[in-house]
């Protein structure tokens, strides 16, 4: 790292510090408002405005009065709109001077909506169409038409609030897509809290820390800078994927989407993307993140029914999606299947199958072939004419003498011909190189073939190993099969350590509530406990794979 960079990182460190401590002095004493609050500020530092919905009395004002003072040396407009609302107390009186002495209608706009920074619109939707056509000039291009001048608005961010949705087919539509973050804002729950709410309070004003406040110098360089910030293709396809994702939530609603609560306009897209860049570069980052994806939870509702939708679909995005945790365990899972189908070919093709057929006589007894004529004899020690029998499956040893996986024991032929006889018995035998002789179990299965029971009593397949051996051309075909398998689990592995990185990259996460990112952070532990056992348990069946050749000799 550089120099430069070095400094570029350490001054991006210290703004999204900066950013975190100005959100918490404003949150201080605003019971269930923290997240709220962090959104509002997101917006603001963004250029966006706000729609808070809920019932009356829930300190949305607050909320509001609160975010002037993120801001230095600012202004602050609030107005609780009705029907019977004028442009004059929004935007300012006309001047009368300015009317009798040169006949033109201008405003006089000081500490009104056009000079203020921070604006707090309550029951917006009561108000006239006068009022909300200039308003939305006033929210799109930041500009107000006073008389024939066109005066630029310093307005950062607009909270709009109501306890309801505009109507259906009111004209309220385009206003209303403009304002990109939405919150809903319920009342206190918590009972501690509630119980503060009631004893302690709360301030109109936060006790902001000199030195947190932002200046306009500030404020306008982090718009150029935030502006630069690029949309990857990586992140691009996440946000694609969770769009298609939404689609597939309203078509399985039976609505049409472009028809529905689920509508989300092109512009609003667009705009969210800027939301996603102001989170990026407060939090101190050069790129969108996958989780900033999630902030999108409060950009695409449009009604409370869609908004349960939105947040299904953004929790569904944030457990399998947002850092390809359903790609890597589809990949654990494929090395599972691949060993798997070469695991079943090696016990289909070499299984002991018994054979059995019923005595004649006064008392009927069940009599087991299976063909030994080929079988190959070894010699142990001393002890000569025994039969090697390799298992087919891992185990965890069928000798208390051994650790770990049994991998063929030598047992004597006439010993081995009277349990296929019987179908079952005991048999004094060796394991793998031991030398020291020990009692092995020997039963049939459910499809009648031969298994030998390890330690914990489960039973593993055995073979006995023939004069003929091994096909060389098969077990080739295996091994390469195996070891690709094992190939694609390596791939997940650096696969799954790259999102892990990528996704630790982005905490903590100033803007986010923590809730999701910890269910993220355990499912991603979940997958790598699931990579690690299954990494373990293919390494046994790679290892027996390749030395096949050996157990067979």
């Amino acid at each position: 790292m550089t120099v430069l960079s070095q400094v570029n990182y350490s001054n991006k460190a210290l703004l999204s510090e900066r950013i975190n401590k100005l959100a918490q002095a404003l949150s201080d004493g605003v019971y269930e408002r923290e997240d709220t609050i962090k959104m509002c500020l997101l917006a603001a530092l963004a250029g966006e405005s706000v729609f808070l919905l809920g019932p009356p009395g829930i300190a949305k004002s607050l909320i509001a009065k609160r975010l002037i003072q993120a801001f230095d040396n600012s202004s602050y407009f609030e107005y609780l709109m009705t029907r019977f609302s004028t442009p004059e107390e929004v935007f300012g009186p006309l001047s009368i001077q300015e009317l009798k002495d040169n006949g033109r209608y201008v405003r006089l706009t000081q500490g009104y909506l056009p000079t203020a920074q921070v604006v707090f619109l309550d029951e917006i939707w009561k108000a006239g169409p006068a009022i909300l056509n200039t308003l939305l000039t006033v929210v799109n291009e930041k500009t107000f038409k006073n008389g024939s001048d066109i005066e630029r608005v310093p307005m950062r961010l607009l909270v709009s609030a109501s306890n309801e949705l505009p109507d259906e087919d009111s004209g309220l539509e385009a206003l209303y897509d403009r304002m990109l973050v939405r919150i809903f804002v319920n009342r206190i729950q918590d009972k501690q809290n509630f119980k503060s709410m009631l004893t302690v309070g709360t301030n109109q004003e936060a006790q902001i820390p000199p030195g947190l406040a932002i200046t306009d110098q500030e404020y306008h360089l982090w718009q150029q800078e935030l502006e630069q910030l690029k949309l990857t293709d990586d992140v691009f396809e996440k946000l694609y994927q969770f769009k298609s994702l939404l689609e597939q939530k309203a078509e399985q609603a039976g609505v049409e989407f472009a028809q529905s609560d689920m509508y989300v306009s092109d512009r609003r897209w667009k705009k969210s993307v800027k939301l996603l860049k102001a989170s990026a570069y407060f939090n101190g980052r050069d790129a969108i993140n996958p989780l900033d994806l999630l902030l999108l939870q409060d950009c695409l509702w449009n009604s409370a029914e869609s908004r349960d939708i939105v947040w299904q679909v953004i929790k569904e995005f944030a457990l399998k999606y947002a850092f390809d945790q359903q790609e890597v365990e589809q990949q654990i899972a494929f090395c599972r299947e691949e060993l798997n189908d070469v695991q079943e070919a090696l016990e289909d093709k070499f299984a002991m199958q018994l054979s059995m057929e019923m005595t004649t006589g006064i008392i009927k007894k069940s009599v087991h072939h299976y063909d030994l004529s080929s079988v190959k004899s070894y010699r142990v020690g001393n002890a000569s004419d025994l039969v090697k029998l390799v298992l087919l499956q891992s185990n965890m040893s069928v000798s208390e003498q051994e650790k770990g996986d049994s991998r063929w024991v030598y047992v004597p032929r006439n010993e081995l011909e009277r349990v296929v006889k019987d179908g079952s018995g005991d048999v004094y035998g060796y394991v793998n190189q031991n030398t020291n002789m020990c009692r092995l179990r020997f039963e049939l299965d459910g499809s009648d073939n031969l298994v030998i029971k390890d330690i914990a009593n489960r039973a593993v397949l055995v073979t006995v190993v023939t004069k003929q051996g091994l096909d060389s051309g098969l077990y080739q075909e295996w091994l390469s099969k195996a070891e690709q398998a094992f190939k694609q689990l390596e791939d997940a592995e650096y696969h799954l350590r790259k999102v892990k990185s990528n996704f630790h990259g982005a905490l903590p996460h100033g803007f986010i509530n923590p809730e999701l990112p910890i269910a993220m952070e355990s499912s991603l532990q979940t997958l790598q406990q699931q990579l690690e056992n299954t990494k373990s348990e293919c390494e046994r069946m790679v290892f027996r794979f390749k030395n096949l050749d050996q157990f067979f000799s």
